[in-house]
C-alpha cells in the first residue's frame, strides 16, 4: 500500500463526503431505545439507517451489496457485505444509535446542532460512533482504489448498542450464515488514550445496573411530625449501600465483583501510564481547580478497567429543590450501576448485590434490588503476530508514532458475544473516544484528524489481514 496515496484519498474522503454526512447525522436525535422507547413511532432510528444506506449505495465498492434488515419491534441493523479477495472474513462493527442529550454543554454548542470548531466536529454520537459506518467503507476503498486484495468483509451497524445491544442477538442468528467466521473482528466503538497514536483496547469492563427501593411511609408526612419516629428512606440506602461501598475510598467491599488482573495487563497498563502521564486524569472536566488524585498512574488506569466501581447515576422520589418542602419522603429509589472486571461473571454479580442488599433488612422499612441489565465484559485473547506488526505499522506511518494498549472502563456488549461465538478470532477494538470527547455527556466531540489517520490505519491492517 502506498502510504502517501491512501493518507491523500482518505483525507478528501474525510473533507469532502464524510464530514458533511456526519453533520447532517448528528442533526438526528436518534436515541438508543432504552432512552425513547417510542422509538418506533417517532421514526429517528429509520432517518438515521436510511441516511447511512443512501450514502453507503453511493460508494464504488467492488460487488458490494447493502441490506437494512429488519425484525419486527427491533431496531434495524445495517448489513454490507463484500466479497473480496479470499475467503477469510473480516467483520467490521459499529452503532448508530446516540445517548441522550445530557445537559451542560456549552452556550455555542447543541448536541444536535454540528459545529467544527478548532479541528474537532461537536454534537451528540459523532465520535460514538456515528462515524463507524463511513471509517469502514472508506478504508476498503482506499484498497480498492490501489487495486489492493483484502478479505471478504461484513460490516454489521446496529441501533441498539447505547441500550446493551439487547437487539443484537436475535440479528446475529438471523444473519449467522451470512456473518461466518470472521477471523477479524475490527471494532471502532473504543477509546484512545491520546490522539497520537493508535490505540488498540485489549478489555472492557462489564455493566450492572439496578434499581434500589427502599419504602418507610405510604404517603409523605410533615417531618417536625415524624423525623425521630419514622425512619429516613434515604438515610437507610446510603446504609445499605455500604454494605457494597467503602464511600471514604471507593472500594467495592464484595469479593465476588473483584477478579485477579493478568500480568500482561498489568504490564500494558503500567506502559500506557507512563505514555499519559497526568493525561489519565487531566482528561476529565474537573470542578477542583488542579486535580492531585492520590494513586499512581498505572493504578489509575486499573481502577478504571479491571477493578469494580459503582456510581449512582439516577434517582426518584425526591422533589427538586424548589419544591423541597418540609416532608419526610415515603420512599429513595436509586439507580446503581456497577462497572466490573472484564472477567466477572455478570449474572453472578448480579445476584450477589440483591443479596447483599436485601438481606437483615434495616428495621420499618421495605427494601428491594431489581437487576436492570447484567452484560459482561470482554478480555482480549492473545494478539497474533500478524497483528501487533501490523498496528505498529500502522501507528508508525500514519502517527509516526508507536501503537499502544489499554483496557477501557465502558462496555461494548458485542464484543462478549463474538469472543464466545468466534473464540479464535483477533480483535481490533479502536476508536476515536480521547480525551475530553465526553462520550454520553455534553460537548461531544470527533477529532477529526484522528478520524483521518485512524481511517488509513484500518486500510493497513486489512491489507496486512489479507497477507499474513
Amino acid at each position: 500500500m502506498d502510504n502517501q496515496k491512501t493518507a491523500e484519498f482518505v483525507n478528501a474522503m474525510w473533507d469532502n463526503e464524510i464530514i458533511p454526512e456526519i453533520s447532517e447525522y448528528i442533526k438526528v436525535p436518534n436515541k438508543s431505545p432504552h432512552f425513547d422507547p417510542d422509538w418506533e413511532a417517532r421514526g429517528h432510528m429509520e432517518t438515521a439507517v436510511s441516511m447511512l444506506e443512501k450514502w453507503c449505495k453511493t460508494q464504488p465498492v467492488k460487488d458490494m451489496s447493502i441490506e437494512v434488515v429488519r425484525i419486527d419491534g427491533r431496531t434495524p441493523v445495517l448489513f454490507i457485505d463484500i466479497p473480496g479477495d479470499s475467503d477469510d472474513i473480516v467483520l467490521l462493527y459499529g452503532h448508530y444509535d446516540k445517548q441522550p442529550e445530557f445537559s451542560g454543554w456549552d452556550d455555542d454548542l447543541d448536541p444536535w446542532t454540528p459545529t467544527i470548531k478548532d479541528g474537532k466536529l461537536y454534537g451528540r454520537g459523532g465520535a460514538d460512533d456515528g462515524y463507524s459506518t463511513f471509517g469502514s467503507l472508506t478504508a476498503i476503498r482506499a484498497l480498492q482504489e490501489q487495486g489492493i486484495p483484502h478479505a471478504h468483509c461484513v460490516v454489521l451497524i446496529e441501533g441498539c448498542e447505547e441500550s446493551g445491544s439487547f437487539d443484537l442477538p436475535h440479528y446475529i442468528d438471523l444473519l449467522e450464515d451470512r456473518i461466518g467466521s470472521p477471523d477479524l473482528v475490527v471494532c471502532l466503538d473504543a477509546e484512545c488514550g491520546n490522539y497520537d497514536q493508535l490505540w488498540c483496547t485489549t478489555s472492557l469492563r462489564g455493566n450492572l445496573t439496578g434499581t434500589l427501593r427502599v419504602d418507610v411511609l405510604t404517603e409523605g408526612v410533615h417531618s417536625g411530625t415524624a423525623s425521630g419516629v419514622v425512619p429516613s428512606s434515604f438515610r437507610t440506602a446510603r446504609q445499605l449501600i455500604s454494605r457494597i461501598e467503602d464511600e471514604s475510598s471507593g472500594n467495592i467491599m464484595l469479593d465476588e465483583l473483584h477478579a485477579d488482573i493478568p500480568q500482561q495487563r498489568l504490564q500494558q497498563a503500567a506502559l500506557a501510564a507512563d505514555t499519559l502521564k497526568e493525561l489519565v486524569y487531566e482528561k476529565f472536566p474537573w470542578a477542583v481547580d488542579q486535580p492531585r488524585p492520590n494513586e499512581s498512574y498505572d493504578e489509575l488506569m486499573l481502577n478504571n478497567t479491571w477493578r469494580p466501581t459503582l456510581a449512582v447515576t439516577g434517582q426518584e422520589g425526591m422533589p427538586a429543590l424548589i419544591d423541597a418542602g418540609n416532608v419526610l419522603l415515603p420512599f429513595t429509589v436509586l439507580k446503581l450501576s456497577f462497572r466490573l472486571p472484564p472477567t466477572v461473571d455478570a449474572d453472578a454479580a448480579a445476584g450477589v448485590v440483591k443479596a447483599a442488599l436485601e438481606k437483615d433488612t434495616p428495621p420499618l422499612v421495605k427494601v428491594k434490588f431489581d437487576a436492570d441489565s447484567s452484560m459482561a465484559g470482554w478480555n482480549a485473547p492473545a494478539i497474533a503476530d500478524w497483528l501487533e506488526a501490523s498496528m505498529q505499522k500502522a501507528s508508525q506511518a500514519f502517527f509516526n508514532k508507536p501503537s499502544m494498549y489499554m483496557g477501557t472502563g465502558g462496555t461494548i456488549p458485542f464484543m462478549g458475544m463474538l469472543g464466545e461465538r468466534f473464540p479464535q478470532a483477533q480483535f481490533l477494538i479502536t476508536g476515536l473516544l480521547g480525551p475530553k470527547s465526553n462520550a454520553h455527556g455534553p460537548n461531544e466531540f470527533l477529532h477529526i484528524e484522528t478520524g483521518k489517520r485512524l481511517t488509513s490505519c484500518v486500510a493497513q491492517v486489512l491489507e496486512d489481514h489479507y497477507n499474513r
